[in-house]
C-alpha cells in the first residue's frame, strides 16, 4: 500500500514527496499486523462453531458415563430381581440386565462420536496461513538480490545500472 508523505522543503514550502525508505518500513509493518489481526479473528470465529460442536459430542460421552454408571446401581438391581419374579433364574437375570445397559451406554457412545466427527477445520484460516509464507518472503540479511536503492533530493537512485522497479 503507497502512502504520499508531505514534507517541507528547505525553502519553506510544503510538497508531496516520495516516502522514505523508514515510512514504507513502517506501513508494511502496519499491513502485516493488520493481516496477521485479521487472521486471528478469522480462527476464532471459526474455531468457536467448532467447540460448540465438540461440547455436545463431550457431553453426550459424559451422559453416556452417567447412565451407565448409575443405571448399574439402581436399574440393575430392580430389573433382574423382575426378571427373577418372572421365573428366569437369579444369576441370569443379572447377566440380561448388564447386557443390555451396555448396549444403552454403546449407543449413546457412537452418538457422541457421530457428534465429534462432524467438527469442522478451519478451512479458510488454514488456506490463508499456507498463503502467508509467500507474503511474509524475506531475504536474509547480505543476501540480497539487488542493491538497495537510495534516496536523494527526491529522487530513488540504484548503485549501479541497474534499472529501478516498484
Amino acid at each position: 500500500m503507497a502512502h504520499s508523505v508531505s514534507t517541507t522543503r528547505t525553502d519553506g514550502s510544503n510538497a508531496a514527496a516520495e516516502p522514505s525508505i523508514g515510512t514504507l518500513v513502517q506501513s508494511a509493518m502496519a499491513d502485516v499486523s493488520t493481516l496477521i489481526r485479521g487472521e486471528v479473528e478469522l480462527a476464532k470465529s471459526e474455531i468457536g462453531a467448532s467447540a460448540k460442536k465438540g461440547a455436545i459430542g463431550g457431553g453426550m460421552f459424559g451422559a453416556a458415563g452417567v447412565v451407565a454408571g448409575f443405571s448399574m446401581f439402581f436399574l440393575f438391581i430392580a430389573l433382574a430381581e423382575g426378571l427373577t419374579a418372572l421365573g428366569v433364574p437369579r444369576w441370569l437375570s443379572y447377566l440380561i440386565v448388564w447386557v443390555a445397559l451396555l448396549v444403552v451406554a454403546g449407543l449413546l457412545a457412537l452418538i457422541g462420536k457421530r457428534l465429534i466427527k462432524k467438527i469442522e477445520k478451519p478451512e479458510r484460516t488454514i488456506e490463508s496461513l499456507r498463503e502467508l509464507p509467500e507474503v511474509m518472503h524475506r531475504e536474509a540479511p547480505g543476501a540480497r538480490r539487488r542493491d538497495v536503492p537510495t534516496v536523494s533530493g527526491g529522487k530513488v537512485q540504484l548503485r549501479g545500472n541497474e534499472p529501478y522497479r516498484v
